[in-house]
């Protein structure tokens, strides 16, 4: 095919052409889609040849390479020109060579399918295809660092893809642990991808998820359903749970259990776990092995040996270290610059300048504007200038408002809004606004109602009263309009009046006005706005006298002369193009030729082009024009930049801008360029031109270079580098002190004291050509723009005031000024400073071309821990694939190791187009960073490293040797402290009832003497009243049930009988009738018959657990039993003998069975633990009598008493109220099924209000639903007579530390209708004792404290203020129970301790259980557990171990006996204890903070698995917001509990299981993580 440089096109074609080889380039295109447009632009200037195909593909590689002018535009690397160096590209290939010599592999995190295959694809529209200083079209690269790339790569050991994740990661662990002994701190993983089970390839969303959670396959969407195998764990049976009939929108969490035998092991963990602990079968588990080997070998020296546990000491001191480089020499002197000789014949202003060249040069050409598009170029004479301006003046005087009120006044502030490819309409505005002696503010373009940094800038416009804005009609057509046409309002800007400054929209002047040309003063001229580094923005103010000497610094300085010609690239609006291009200009009379931005995207050549076309003098470029122009160019013929005298650099002060000059001036030397004409500057809003290397024409002399130590640097000292090269940093000087100016280089931070010449520092400028303050800004103006440098000895070295650059660097030889970086983009990490630009050289140096797509990336740091943490964050290629983007993130982290010898703590990858940009399509770093810390920035790949950067942690807490009991007990009687124990009031005078030692002889007698008096009655799901049986219906159902027993089972005494019932007057008649019979009655929770595969197994488990002969139950769980369904999970020929209770013999019992023993066993309760362990405990008949006893005096129980019980009535306290507390006290008990409330959440409230209960007990589900779901209906319960007065007690029934949140969110959404807080209060039972603190009906309040968090880490208390740093409220647990005796004892010594320490709860009760029931025998488990005794003191009574920690506390109440009320408070159960670092944590209080690190996160829970924190958070919210958590969690560990989380897993909502008691199962939850059976969005491995 013929190439298109032989055809004739036309311009456009040939610009329409190069634009589509930069989208193909750059990845925005196929190249499919790259061949049919260049066919059809290319189609009408083919020459057809008969026969021949009409559509060739033509592809870039096809084109001769001879005569395009823009074929090489994207040839080799795509690195951000900013930061090419080959040097570095060598260090950076040294660099990663150490590594690579080792083999090195990343541990990858597991995703799952559809977040996969959504975040590969995505990449939203690009609407700005390059950028401005901060990110950039061009791109660089070179052969050898390709060539070298490719090797590195075959070094390095491929990762298994998605499609081999079924691989055995067990194998992979012990390859990783001989392979990488001396790897860096990445560890091996193989690519591990879970699909969700039992759902399609294609992935479901979160919000499906929730909608079918209960659908037909309510088995295949539990959390762990094994479906895939024979030899996956079979999912834990649940007997925690009762469900009714589930509806579409309610949504049940797992509720799942344990059968433990000892030694406990979950499933087939004792098939399936190795030497180490790890299950070989388990993909996550050898990903887990994997990153434990990893972090045993740290990268890092170990931690000093310290802890101390005040909070002002509790973070290491860096001590100074003697071998860290010092500055050494000779402090530096003030600089100071050559007299500005003041121009012949200088105007007195720029108005006097404009009005000069205005009238006697009036064709005299001002500025040329081009465009990118075929227009032709428009010229400004500076005659138009000066009429255009002189109108401008006069109407914003005397047309704005009226003659009485005029709107403006001159000293007003007005903003000038005008794009960047329309200098002529703002200079214009610039000059109009000087005229009329009015200050304008020049700002961007806002685009879109939410521009990066828009709300920022319209505080700024506030701030300086800023109330009209200037535009042309062109921009003012392209800004957001309301439905109304206006301009819309602006998020955080003030109310503006937008004036449109095109001729056709003025008025006229009359002749006889005439503005007043004034002498430069001290009034303010212009205000430039700048955002510093926290994204607020700050307008600097620049006074006439200022601006003026500024321009004659830089004519002294750049040698303008009249009618010369400058082509500018930079921006015009502020900076170094407002200086030299509007203001330098107007002042001499040049020629500015402007090229905009949008021309240069499409023709980087586009500024060389009209240098040679116009014989320019001057331009004024960054390095990234010189970049592109280099990538651009190939044998440009027709170029001649001989009439340059002086090439600009405005990033002459960033120092990766040298390698781009020097590669420049190597292409175009011999097309006239010559090496003195390149004269890079620095410069900043507040010192304004800082230093301009000189022009000097025939000058030999070469520039100032020095090769420096960045190792060095990081400390603030110079060295020059001489031996090691990996990490050095070359920089060239930007000249010597401006005309009239001194410099100084002072310390950057504390008192402005005088560097050495040996050290970095802030260089400060002294001269009138400056700015003057920040507008407003008093007290920040005094610090920036009135600083006195003082010597070492304290004495100030000048009366003058300077001002601080904001620039860092130092004076070198000759007085040459040398900039390495600036204070924004400084990061101190570890006491090092480093820049950010270094940081992203050398990121972009490895492997740009893959992964970062146009060269869009940033580097900031974060706040964690009290030390500074970088962060980088980088847009990825659309085509980079998962794995090859983990890889190129650990050779990142590697090099920058190499190189800065600094940690990245967080390294996210996002998909193109998607970070906030800046008016010219940079990344504005501040509104990334807020995203980032707001978890809003959505990364599609994510990698913290926190255990290699997190290097200030408190040392982990050496254990001490134990102290003696007796030595603890002496210890607190000689320091006045009590010991800590308590107990309840002593039984008082005996009832009639009480006479009866069982309660089935009191139920008996209550039969006969009250025969009518109701009982019980069961509430309906609709409210009503179901049914309700008497003390006579009670006993004679008893009686009949007893028969059946004795007829149908013919059972003996002492059988045990399982009652599998729902929650209902059926389990209480049926609970009577073994007591009747003689038999052992055992509640069992009945099968769901949703979720049968999975919950039959656990009642088939508590079943031979229990060795029950005979199951008692109702004909519809009966049927259910006997279903196909059942059948496939359990064999029902395996089920014991079943008894149906619907048809009940018709005659009574001849005989009631009588114990003999008040000792005997009445009744087994099985529970699961918080920990998930299934524990049977034996209550005997003369426990149970004392129980209810206790219960009957705390809550004042009598017959005529109401009480309302929303409880799950199968085991512990809540079934002691259900079945039994009514028989023994008389009272009537109002049962509501907890399951109800499912289908009618305020179920439980009505039945309070409308049946006027004043006592009630619930649990903490049944609480949580209620204020989930009733926040926004309480107005409307309200107007439905919903009143809550009357309740005097509401007790939260609980095995846990009481949760202060959920009780207080509670008590203030009800308060409206009448519920008092006092009401409300816990009660506290557990395994070994069902009640040991109620709160009940009289009593002191329930108190509240706040104790210090890291205290209790250490096992004692220490009382603080509420609010105060690391306080942890806890809420007393109720009041003891009459009977009960507490005491605290040492877990481990069992000796008694002190009330100002944390132990666990030991307690001495005739309520207490007999003791474990179980097949496996319990005789140890007994003596432990039942018959403790201490080991000091009181040695003969003997204490039942609770297995929950707590402390005691008196407090200043009184109870009714007159004495001071001891409080008991439980922090947690002792098996949930995670030992992290020597301390002692309770999974609440991580987990507590965890839920407030995001929005979206509205579940979590923590368990530990190796030493290793793992996290597991159920995520509300698109599966693409699931990477947003893995930082946000770790960074709130590492703040508020000094521990570093290993793994972080992001799951659906609904997965972590609870039981019926609200708790939440953690090793339920460990063993599916550690199993592959929670089906993941995301699993993330901190490195």
């Amino acid at each position: 095919m013929a190439d298109r440089d032989s055809l004739p096109l036309p311009l456009e074609v040939r610009a329409r052409l190069a634009e589509l080889e930069l989208e193909l380039s750059e990845g925005d295109i196929t190249q499919k889609g790259y061949e049919k447009k260049r066919s059809k632009l290319l189609q009408a200037y083919l020459p057809h040849t008969p026969g021949a195909e009409r559509r060739v593909p033509v592809t870039p590689s096809s084109s001769s390479s001879s005569s395009s002018r823009y074929q090489r535009r994207r040839s080799t690397g795509t690195r951000d020109e900013r930061y090419r160096s080959d040097v570095h590209s060598e260090a950076v290939q040294a660099a990663l060579e150490r590594h690579s010599e080792r083999k090195m592999a990343v541990l990858l995190p597991s995703k799952r399918r559809s977040l996969i295959g959504q975040t590969s694809t995505y990449t939203p529209p690009d609407s700005s295809s390059g950028s401005d200083a901060e990110g950039s079209l061009g791109r660089t690269g070179g052969v050898s660092v390709d060539s070298w790339i490719r090797g590195a790569l075959h070094c390095s050991p491929s990762t298994s893809s998605s499609s081999s994740s079924h691989s055995n990661s067990s194998a992979n662990a012990v390859r990783f642990a001989e392979t990488n002994k001396h790897s860096y701190g990445i560890g091996p993983m193989s690519h591990l991808s879970l699909k969700r089970r039992g759902l399609k390839e294609m992935g479901v969303s979160a919000e499906i998820g929730v909608g079918i959670r209960h659908s037909s396959d309510y088995q295949s969407d539990r959390p762990w359903s094994s479906l895939d195998s024979e030899d996956s764990l079979s999912a834990p049976p649940d007997i925690t749970s009762y469900m009714p009939d589930p509806t579409p929108i309610s949504m049940q969490r797992p509720q799942v259990t344990m059968i433990t035998k000892p030694p406990p092991k979950y499933g087939n963990a004792e098939l399936m776990e190795t030497g180490d602990g790890v299950p070989v079968s388990s993909r996550v588990s050898a990903k887990i092995q994997q990153l434990v080997n990893t972090l045993k070998r740290p990268k890092r020296k170990p931690l000093r040996e310290f802890f101390v546990e005040d909070f002002e000491e509790l973070l290491e001191v860096q001590q100074p270290d003697p071998s860290l480089p010092r500055p050494e020499r000779e402090e530096s002197t003030l600089i100071q610059g050559e007299d500005l000789d003041r121009l012949k014949n200088c105007p007195a202003s720029l108005e006097a300048a404009l009005l000069r060249w205005g009238t006697i040069a009036p064709k005299a050409p001002c500025l040329t504007t081009t465009h990118s598009n075929a227009k032709q170029p428009y010229t400004l004479t500076y005659g138009k200038l000066w009429s255009k301006s002189l109108k401008l003046a006069y109407n914003l005087l005397h047309k704005l408002g009226t003659k009485q009120e005029p709107i403006i006044h001159p000293g007003d502030r007005v903003a000038l809004v005008y794009p960047n490819n329309d200098p002529a309409a703002f200079v214009v505005a610039f000059y109009g606004c000087l005229l009329a002696e009015v200050v304008p503010v020049p700002i961007e373009v806002p685009l879109t109602k939410k521009d990066a940094g828009s709300q920022q800038i319209g505080f700024l416009l506030g701030s300086c009263g800023v109330a009209i804005a200037l535009t042309s009609d062109a921009c003012h057509k392209g800004l957001p309009k309301s439905t109304s046409g206006d301009v819309m309002q602006f998020k955080g800007w003030p109310k503006l009046l937008w004036v449109l400054t095109d001729s056709k929209h003025l008025s006229k002047p009359p002749r006889e006005w005439f503005p007043l040309i004034k002498d430069a003063n001290n009034d303010t001229a212009y205000i430039e706005y700048k955002t510093s580094k926290d994204g607020s923005v700050l307008g600097t103010t620049v006074t006439r006298m200022a601006m003026l000497t500024h321009c004659q610094t830089l004519t002294h300085t750049c040698g303008y002369s009249e009618a010369e010609t400058m082509v500018n690239v930079l921006d015009f609006k502020k900076g170094i193009g407002l200086w030299h291009s509007v203001q330098a200009s107007v002042l001499n009379m040049l020629h500015v030729v402007s090229v905009p931005y949008a021309l240069m995207k499409v023709n980087p050549l586009s500024w060389i082009q009209k240098v040679s076309q116009y014989k320019a003098k001057v331009a004024c470029v960054k390095s990234r024009d010189l970049h592109w122009a280099l990538i651009a160019q190939k044998d440009q013929t027709d170029t001649n930049m001989s009439s340059l005298r002086m090439l600009l650099i405005a990033d002459g002060s960033n120092p990766w801008s040298i390698s781009s000059c020097d590669a420049f001036l190597n292409v175009f030397q011999n097309m006239g360029l010559r090496s003195e004409v390149i004269c890079p500057c620095a410069g900043s809003p507040e010192a304004l031109t800082v230093a301009v290397r000189r022009p000097q024409e025939g000058s030999s002399k070469p520039a100032g270079r020095g090769v420096l130590s960045m190792t060095n640097l990081s400390h603030g000292v110079i060295r020059v580098d001489t031996g090691e090269k990996l990490s050095v940093l070359t920089l060239q000087d930007v000249g010597t002190a401006m005309p009239g100016a001194m410099v100084c280089v002072v310390k950057p931070e504390g008192v402005p004291q005088l560097c050495k010449t040996d050290e970095i520092g802030e260089i400060c400028m002294s001269s009138v050509a400056t700015g003057t303050s920040y507008y407003g800004l008093t007290g920040m103006s005094k610090n920036t723009f009135e600083v006195c440098p003082v010597s070492c000895d304290g004495g100030l070295v000048s009366d003058c005031v300077f001002v601080r650059s904001g620039l860092l660097g130092f004076v070198g030889p000759s007085g040459m000024i040398f900039v390495s970086g600036t204070l924004e983009g400084l990061m101190q990490v570890g006491g090092r400073k480093h820049n950010a630009d270094d940081i992203i050289a050398t990121a972009l140096a490895v492997e740009p071309m893959k992964f970062i797509y146009r060269g869009r990336i940033v580097v900031f740091s974060v706040n964690v821990l009290y030390d500074e943490r970088i962060v980088l964050v980088a847009e990825q290629r659309p085509d980079s694939t998962e794995e090859e983007s983990y890889q190129w993130m650990s050779r990142v982290l590697q090099a920058i190791d190499g190189i800065h010898q600094v940690g990245v703590y967080c390294l996210a990858l996002v998909p193109a187009n998607t970070l906030p940009k800046t008016p010219l399509g940079g990344i504005h770093l501040s509104e990334t960073k807020q995203l980032f810390l707001e978890g809003a920035l959505h990364p599609c790949s994510i990698l913290m490293c926190p255990h290699s950067c997190i290097t200030n942690l408190p040392k982990p807490r050496q254990k001490q040797p134990e102290v003696g009991p007796a030595s603890v007990m002496v210890g607190n009687l000689v320091a006045g402290k009590r010991m800590a124990q308590a107990s309840g009031r002593d039984f008082s005078h005996i009832d009639d009832n009480e006479q009866f030692l069982f309660l089935s002889e009191v139920l008996q007698w209550r039969a006969q003497t009250t025969p009518d008096h109701i009982l019980y009655t069961l509430i309906n799901s609709r409210g009503t009243i179901g049914s309700s049986l008497t003390c006579l219906q009670l006993h004679k159902r008893a009686e009949k049930i007893a028969t059946l027993l004795y007829e149908r089972g013919q059972l003996r005494d002492g059988d045990h009988v399982a009652l599998v019932f729902p929650p209902g007057l059926d389990l209480i008649t049926a609970f009577y009738g073994c007591l009747y019979a003689g038999c052992i009655p055992i509640t069992v929770r009945p099968p769901h018959s949703q979720n049968i595969s999975t919950t039959l197994p656990t009642v088939k488990m508590i079943l031979e657990v229990s060795r029950s002969v005979y199951v008692m139950t109702t004909q519809a769980i009966s049927k259910l039993l006997r279903s196909r369904d059942a059948s496939v999970a359990v064999d029902f020929k395996s089920w014991p003998p079943i008894l149906e209770t619907d048809d009940l013999p018709k005659r009574r019992c001849p005989l009631l069975y009588k114990p003999c023993d008040p000792d005997s066993l009445a009744y087994l309760d099985f529970s699961v633990s918080t920990t998930g362990m299934l524990a049977g405990v034996k209550m005997s008949h003369s426990a149970t009598s004392a129980l209810c006893r206790s219960v009957k005096l705390q809550c004042e129980l009598y017959p005529s008493r109401e009480v309302a019980v929303c409880l799950d009535p199968y085991c512990g306290l809540g079934f002691v109220l259900w079945c039994l507390c009514s028989v023994y006290a008389g009272q009537q008990s109002v049962l509501i099924s907890p399951m109800d409330l499912e289908v009618n959440p305020a179920l439980w409230l009505q039945s309070v209000s409308q049946l006027k209960v004043r006592d009630t007990f619930c649990s903490y589900s049944v609480m949580e639903l209620c204020t989930r779901s009733l926040s926004s209906l309480t107005d409307s319960l309200k107007a439905r007579g919903l009143d809550l007065t009357r309740v005097r007690s509401c007790v939260v029934v609980a095995e846990e530390r009481p949760r202060v949140s959920l009780t207080q969110s509670f008590c203030k959404l009800f308060k409206d209708v009448g519920l008092h807080p006092r009401a409300v209060s816990t009660a506290f039972g557990c395994r070994v004792n069902l009640a040991i603190c109620l709160q009940g009906t009289s009593g002191p309040d329930p108190t509240t404290v706040y104790v210090d968090m890291r205290a209790l880490r250490h096992d004692r208390v220490r009382l603080v203020e509420r609010g105060s740093p690391h306080s942890l409220p806890l809420m007393e647990s109720g009041k003891i129970l009459p009977g009960v005796r507490i005491i605290i004892a040492n877990p481990e010594t069992k000796g008694p301790i002190g009330d100002s320490h944390l132990g666990e709860i030991w307690v001495h009760s005739p309520q207490n259980a007999s003791g474990y029931f179980t097949v496996f025998g319990e005789e140890n488990v007994r003596s432990d557990h039942f018959g403790a005794r201490l080991s000091f003191g009181d040695t003969q009574t003997g204490w039942a171990r609770t297995g929950y920690l707590g402390f005691l506390r008196r407090t200043d109440l009184t109870d009714a006996s007159g004495e001071r009320h001891d409080a008991l408070y439980v922090v947690g159960a002792l098996d949930e204890v995670m030992e992290l670092r020597g301390m002692k944590y309770h999974p609440i209080d991580i987990e507590t903070s965890i839920i407030r690190a995001h929005r979206n996160i509205t579940e979590c829970a923590v368990f530990t698995w190796t030493n290793l924190l793992v996290v597991v958070v159920e995520l509300d919210g698109s599966e693409q917001d699931a990477l947003d958590l893995v930082p946000m969690v770790t960074n709130v560990v590492l703040e508020e509990h000094y521990l570093i989380v290993g793994v972080v897993v992001v799951v659906d909502s609904g997965v972590i299981p609870i039981n019926s008691r609200g708790e939440k199962q953690r090793m339920h939850l460990r063993d599916g993580f550690l199993a592959d059976q929670l089906d993941p969005i995301y699993v993330a491995y901190n490195m």
